[in-house]
């Protein structure tokens, strides 16, 4: 999750989906509805073979997310371990829980921060993964003029000795704001 924007900033948002079936007055009446195009991007969220430690990763991202957006970076540094790591992009590295804090300094009524995970892999222990995806911030310059920071993030998580999660690491690589999603694979691959 590691997005730096002044000060130290990370992270994306997670949004539940929902899938609703309805009987259609036309069917019923024996017309029938035109396919949709399908998304070419694929919902993790979506896909009903979804392990419970994945599952597990990304409810934990949705909550740390949710926290983030209320509290700004107090709520991002409570989500670390002591012995944390966060990469923030072009910023020397914060090591400790103590240093993540003193960095992590912004209030959401100045920098809004949002993340979504792309996908998530738990270890074979069940008791470390990570979660991966694209981050996005929200700020305005001294002239009041909007400033969008995007990229990719990283987040390792690792249960701890009193049962909760938290974040070991955090990484991020910032992008162009036009950049698109520099991740697909080109065509024919």
């Amino acid at each position: 999750m590691g997005k730096i924007c002044k000060p130290i900033l990370w992270f994306a948002v997670v949004a539940s989906v929902g899938t609703v079936i309805c009987a259609s007055p036309l069917a019923a009446s024996g017309q029938v509805l035109e396919p949709q195009p399908q998304s070419t991007t694929p919902n993790p969220l979506a896909d009903p073979t979804m392990k419970p430690g994945k599952m597990l990763l990304f409810d934990l991202e949705a909550r740390f997310a949710k926290d983030v957006a209320a509290r700004g970076g107090a709520a991002f540094a409570d989500w670390f371990a002591d012995d944390g790591v966060a990469l923030g992009n072009g910023a020397p590295p914060q090591h400790g829980k103590v240093a993540i804090t003193r960095s992590a300094n912004w209030s959401p009524q100045v920098y809004q921060l949002s993340w979504t995970p792309t996908d998530a892999m738990m270890g074979p222990s069940g008791d470390m993964g990570y979660t991966w995806g694209h981050f996005e911030g929200h700020s305005k310059d001294a002239n009041g003029n909007p400033i969008t920071t995007t990229g990719r993030y990283i987040t390792v998580w690792r249960r701890q000795p009193d049962g909760n999660w938290k974040v070991v690491l955090d990484a991020g690589s910032n992008e162009p704001a036009d950049a698109g999603d520099c991740c697909k694979l080109p065509a024919g691959s």
